[in-house]
């Protein structure tokens, strides 16, 4: 059985795991243990940065997700971004992250959110099925970035 929930601190450590594995599987790129592991604890530490939420598969943490806020003055509301998302590999495929994004989703509806948005690399075809076939769309928008090396 999966479970979603908001993570707590104690599950740090498996969203720092989780980081160091995407940004190698998705990038081949090792990023500094130190500074994830800074970097998920400033979230704990300040949920104006955002929160994280995670699925659980018999007690063990098995996929995370980071939701960051943009404010849209368009909308006079927040828009919340998925950032980060890791599925362990023996459990993709599964629902799992259908599982975070409804949960999320519901939330959202609650609080009255303008929308959730997300970026995928455009090679990960996969995942842009995934992200479709839950109502997503690619937008209108093209993706620049800048970012310290």
């Amino acid at each position: 059985m999966i479970i979603i929930r908001k993570a707590i601190p104690e599950d740090a450590q498996a969203i720092t795991d989780f980081q160091l594995k995407m940004a190698w599987e998705t990038e081949k790129f090792a990023l500094d243990p130190e500074t994830v592991t800074k970097g998920v604890k400033a979230v704990f530490n300040d949920q104006s940065l955002g929160r994280y939420f995670v699925a659980e598969a018999d007690g063990k943490v098995v996929s995370s997700l980071l939701i960051t806020y943009e404010w849209s003055d368009w909308r006079n509301s927040q828009v919340w971004w998925f950032q980060s998302v890791y599925v362990m590999p023996e459990f993709r495929r599964q629902g799992i992250f259908r599982k975070m994004y409804t949960h999320i989703k519901d939330e959202a509806d609650l609080n009255g959110i303008a929308g959730l948005r997300l970026y995928v690399e455009t090679q990960n075809s996969r995942a842009q099925k995934t992200y479709e076939a839950l109502g997503m769309s690619s937008g209108h928008y093209s993706f620049y970035e800048w970012m310290r090396e």
